[in-house]
């Protein structure tokens, strides 16, 4: 027989801290009797295998997840039960989740597609003046959203910086274009106020998410939509008992007097690498009716004979810049390697 290798300190002390964790789980476990009647509950944010669960008066509850429910993210709906009493800091459990209305996920090269966040009603896509305004940038989120069912709305912000006539009339003719498309644009700017009203208009009685490029003012958007930001963060914790959150997570904000706001870097930014050129083909909504009529059943729309999408280009039915921009992210997709890790 093989001599076993020794455990170094790094091991054991890994493996003492795992069996600690798995006791104090156990130990958490509630009992029937020791829980109140079920209540329907809205998940604030999930952090390993606790939630923070908001009840209908507003109260928020940190809560263990009971092991049948195999996915939990913010904004899900379930159903849950208060303790009776508090026990290490846990006020009550999650026994179900109802079926969610939407669901937003990024690209993960382990775990395939990871749920973020549950029931968004539109996602608020910014891009910005500076650092530079990039139509490309813009199409790959609108892919990306439009796969999820999810409203988008594009947001140009710091309109305020724009000075040359040249860039102005480059900008204004995009901006015109998605509006053909049928998108809806807001020109905001943080700094004069200009467009934010327009914004809150936009976020009454929905949930929200705000994506783009960093630099582009989406923090400085969320601080003029909601100043109290950070002491009701603050607020939260103190209530829970367990310490600060960060923007590690996501996690769900009540905007006064307005609709609801899902913060999270996870979902601030879409990757596309895990796209099939047909999840691409259905992000662009303008190109669905000439798909199908090429000459070709494989055609990769580039310079193929008989392809349908570069005579609808040619006849001005396709704009050329869209066309463009659909087959670099075509390009792309083929030197991905890890594509094939989601088909």
């Amino acid at each position: 027989m093989a001599k076993r290798k020794k455990l170094t300190k790094g091991q054991n002390r890994r493996i003492n801290a795992n069996l600690s964790s798995k006791l104090k789980n156990e130990k958490e476990q509630w009992q029937d009797d020791e829980l109140g009647e079920q209540q329907p509950g809205l998940v604030i944010s999930r952090f390993g295998q606790h939630a923070d669960v908001e009840d209908e008066a507003g109260n928020i509850y940190r809560c263990n997840i009971r092991r049948t429910v195999k996915s939990l993210v913010c904004g899900d709906r379930v159903v849950w039960r208060l303790g009776k009493e508090t026990q290490h800091s846990i006020n009550g459990v999650i026994e179900a989740v109802h079926e969610r209305k939407t669901e937003l996920s990024r690209p993960d090269v382990y775990d395939g597609l990871k749920p973020i966040a549950a029931n968004i009603d539109q996602i608020f896509i910014v891009s910005s003046i500076l650092p530079a305004f990039n139509a490309d940038i813009i199409d790959r989120y609108l892919v990306a959203t439009e796969l999820t069912g999810i409203e988008p709305v594009i947001v140009l912000n710091k309109i305020d910086l724009v000075t040359d006539k040249e860039e102005q009339d480059r900008i204004s003719k995009q901006l015109t274009l998605y509006k053909s498309i049928g998108y809806q644009i807001i020109e905001i700017s943080n700094k004069t106020g200009a467009g934010i009203d327009n914004i809150r208009a936009r976020l009454d009685n929905r949930v929200s998410i705000f994506v783009g490029q960093s630099g582009v003012g989406k923090s400085t958007l969320v601080n003029s939509l909601m100043p109290g930001l950070d002491l009701l963060t603050k607020q939260v914790s103190d209530n829970s008992g367990l310490g600060q959150h960060t923007t590690t997570v996501a996690r769900l904000y009540h905007i006064q007097n307005c609709g609801s706001l899902i913060d999270s870097p996870g979902i601030r930014e879409f990757g596309l690498w895990h796209l099939t050129p047909e999840q691409v083909d259905a992000g662009f909504i303008e190109f669905q009716p000439f798909f199908g009529h090429c000459k070709f059943r494989d055609c990769k729309h580039q310079n193929d004979p008989g392809c349908a999408l570069v005579a609808a280009v040619d006849e001005g039915q396709i704009n050329p810049v869209r066309f463009a921009s659909y087959q670099r992210i075509l390009a792309s997709l083929d030197g991905n390697k890890l594509t094939s890790r989601f088909q």
